[in-house]
């Protein structure tokens, strides 16, 4: 059992860390995942229930989040309003610290060289109530501290601390009659450093918000009542109150309240929520509509088929947001150095500060240079790197129709060496109709009777384009009985008392019926055509041969061709006989095809590909595809597909078109390209600024870091990752090499 918790508490990938393993060490629990930026927590777990899971998470130092709570304020707020009253103070006390340097005058009260005490104790009024504003910093620092487990805001927390310690000295010393301390004094940093930092919490909060607004545009989409038939009377009702088998009334500019099948009248539907295209959709009787669709132009009544967390636009909402919730392979590298990154920080922090004081410098030196390792090392970049990358990503993918399960897809894609297509529904229309009716010893009309009337009971799209072209010829059908699907060969049924037996020449071999060799020329120059001829016989003798042809979607061979282009080996699987197979193979271009493939063999031939190494990508629709969409590297279930081939597969493609593989593959190009460069600038931004900050370059000549340069730094750094992460938006996945 898979089940997301909201998380409230964390500050960085540390505390991210922390979670993570209180909650694995449960027994029962096979993974847990927490996402930073999502403030999610993922866990796959048995045996155990959602208070054990709670308690792990309060024992780390944390709390479950009420989802459906409405929050007082949002969070970009809430540090917007520390920001502005931190600043109150952080201005003030900058001028009266630093003004004097640049010439600026202070009354004689506050003058360093007149009255140092009230110098000094103006700076600390004005510092005490900027570190009551960023108190959180302190609490969840020291507390992280005395837990072993020293996140980000432990390296805050003590940095501030060291400078308000070192002020306090300060203030000793003059009051000793040692003026010269009124210029070393460290409130300004203090303060400056809080309140740098909470502009950079401000700056991401607003940026991290940005990244979910898919799925908030998903939600706003549904309408919040629908118009339903009780009896005789039309009434409003909550969305939440429309069952399955209600007639739902629609009206011109309205948006369908749920999934359903149009019973009466026509409309002009806008789908582009649901496939990207903007181009709106005739529908009449029999036609499906889908929640959150807007009805452009008409007047329909229909029977909802699928209501609240069944319907199209809630799982594609859920799917989104487990995928946002989720990780990328690549983010556990970050997690990884999160978790020793910190302890090594303060344990380069300190052997710095002392190793100047053995050196002989003054004891302001050393605390600068602590200060300064402390602040520019927080790790929030570290953190934020992979997630808001992968919440851009998959919403991204989401607006164009693509619905990318999680961050292990998203980072497995963009490897696929080899994509893999099953033919029926994947790269033909799915809607055949028959070609061919060539009896033997049997009338015409007979043999399409008998045959239309067994398929009947089947829902291939081949037994529909005979049994279609039966009815239109007001050919009566008659019942049957016995029905058996024999999977990859044909179907068994029983017709008028008459075993029927539907299928392709290995149907016929195993049940021994003899097929004259002219039969079997025929078939095999149908096939040849690219057409799908079906032996028939009764009662174990061969009654002739019925022959369908398969439309090639349009957009199959510019997805294929477009493929080669970027490199990538194509492959048609299909339990068709293997002339039709080779005709539509030719016909795309497609590199190689494996005819008459039973569905459990299929997930059989993309093992076999994998052990030739190749990242496999498996694009199919239906039932039969499930296994091979499981087994594959990449499950893509394309268009509507069946409901098992879509909880199979890995990425859902929204709309009909195949292209949409070459887009899904794009878009994980970019967001990994997107990742390592936000790790690379985390990474390369830690590794050169603790050296420096150290005094590295203090060795050679050069100047100290500024313990408030340091701090406006190491803000800037995350708001950066975030701000990089958010150029996915205009990302164009119809031409991203």
């Amino acid at each position: 059992m898979k089940k997301t918790f909201k998380i409230s508490g964390m500050t960085c990938a540390a505390c991210a860390a922390r979670i993570e393993r209180f909650v694995k060490k449960l027994d029962g629990v096979s993974d847990a995942s927490v996402n930073f930026a999502a403030e999610t927590l993922i866990v796959d777990y048995e045996k155990i229930g959602a208070k054990e899971i709670e308690a792990a998470v309060v024992k780390a130092g944390y709390a479950f989040a009420d989802k459906n709570a409405k929050q007082k304020m949002p969070h970009d707020k809430v540090m917007l309003i520390r920001l502005i009253l931190s600043l109150i103070f952080a201005v003030p006390l900058l001028v009266i610290s630093m003004g004097h340097m640049v010439g600026m005058p202070l009354p004689d009260t506050i003058n360093p060289h007149h009255n140092p005490m009230n110098f000094a104790l103006v700076q600390l009024a004005l510092t005490v109530p900027v570190i009551i504003i960023g108190w959180k910093f302190f609490a969840d620092g020291f507390r992280n501290l005395v837990r072993l487990s020293p996140n980000m805001d432990s390296l805050i927390a003590l940095g501030a601390t060291s400078a308000l310690v070192y002020g306090f000295f300060a203030m000793y010393k003059i009051s000793q009659g040692e003026t010269d301390y009124a210029m070393h004094l460290y409130f300004e940093s203090a303060a400056t450093i809080l309140t740098l930092i909470t502009l950079g919490k401000y700056l991401e909060a607003r940026s991290k918000g940005k990244t979910d607004e898919s799925v908030k545009k998903l939600m706003n989409l549904a309408p919040k009542t629908a118009f339903v038939m009780r009896g005789e009377k039309e009434l409003e009702v909550a969305l939440s109150q429309v069952k399955v088998g209600d007639i739902v009334v629609s009206r011109s500019g309205e948006s369908f309240a749920v999934d359903g099948e149009i019973i009466e009248g026509s409309a002009v539907v806008d789908e582009s929520m649901l496939t990207g295209e903007s181009v709106p959709v005739e529908k009449k009787v029999g036609d499906k509509v889908v929640g959150a669709t807007l009805n452009k132009n008409g007047f329909v009544k229909y029977r909802s088929e699928k209501v609240g967390e069944d319907t199209a636009l809630s799982r594609i909402i859920k799917f989104v947001e487990e995928a946002q919730g989720s990780k990328a392979p690549i983010a556990r590298l970050a997690d990884i150095i999160s978790a020793y990154f910190v302890p090594a920080v303060l344990a380069l922090a300190v052997i710095a500060s002392i190793g100047w004081l053995i050196a002989g410098e003054s004891g302001e030196f050393c605390v600068t240079i602590l200060i300064s390792v402390l602040v520019i090392a927080c790790p929030c970049a570290l953190g934020l790197a992979t997630p808001t990358a992968i919440m851009v990503g998959t919403g991204k993918g989401a607006e164009n129709g693509i619905l990318i399960k999680g961050g292990q897809p998203l980072e497995q894609a963009c490897k696929v060496t080899a994509v893999v297509f099953d033919k029926t529904g994947t790269l033909t229309v799915s809607k055949p109709s028959l070609t061919d009716i060539i009896p033997y010893n049997i009338d015409e009309t007979e043999l399409l009777r008998l045959t239309a009337s067994g398929e009947a009971a089947s829902g291939h799209p081949l037994s529909e384009a005979i049994v279609d072209y039966a009815v239109k010829n007001k050919i009566a059908l008659s019942e049957t009985r016995d029905y058996q699907n024999l999977e990859g060969r044909g179907i068994s049924v029983t017709v008028e008392g008459k075993k029927l037996l539907i299928g392709n020449i290995r149907l016929m071999n195993e049940e021994k019926i003899a097929v004259p060799e002219e039969y079997i020329q025929k078939a095999e120059h149908i096939a040849d055509m690219g057409r799908t001829p079906m032996f028939t016989a009764a009662d174990g003798v061969f009654t002739g041969i019925i022959a369908a042809a398969d439309t090639i979607k349009k957009e199959s061979m510019s997805a294929v061709a477009e493929l080669h282009k970027m490199g990538i080996k194509t492959v048609m699987l299909t339990g068709d006989n293997s002339r039709t197979a080779k005709a539509v193979a030719g016909e795309l271009d497609i590199d190689s095809f494996i005819a008459e493939v039973l569905p459990e063999e299929k997930a059989e031939h993309i093992k076999k590909l994998q052990q030739r190494g190749e990242i496999v990508a498996m694009a199919g629709d239906g039932i039969n595809d499930a296994v091979a969409l499981t087994q594959a590297d990449v499950g893509i279930a394309v268009g509507q597909g069946t409901d098992v081939a879509i909880e199979c597969a890995d990425i859902v493609l929204i709309k009909d078109d195949l292209r949409d593989v070459c887009k899904a593959i794009r878009l994980s190009k970019a967001t990994i390209r997107n990742i390592k460069q936000n790790l690379f600038w985390a990474f390369g931004y830690n590794t050169l600024g603790i050296p420096i900050a150290m005094g590295l370059l203090h060795i050679f000549g050069g100047p100290l870091l500024d313990p408030m340069i340091a701090a406006a730094a190491m803000s800037l750094s995350s708001v950066s990752v975030v701000s990089n992460a958010l150029r996915l938006k205009s990302v164009k996945i119809d031409n991203v090499k």
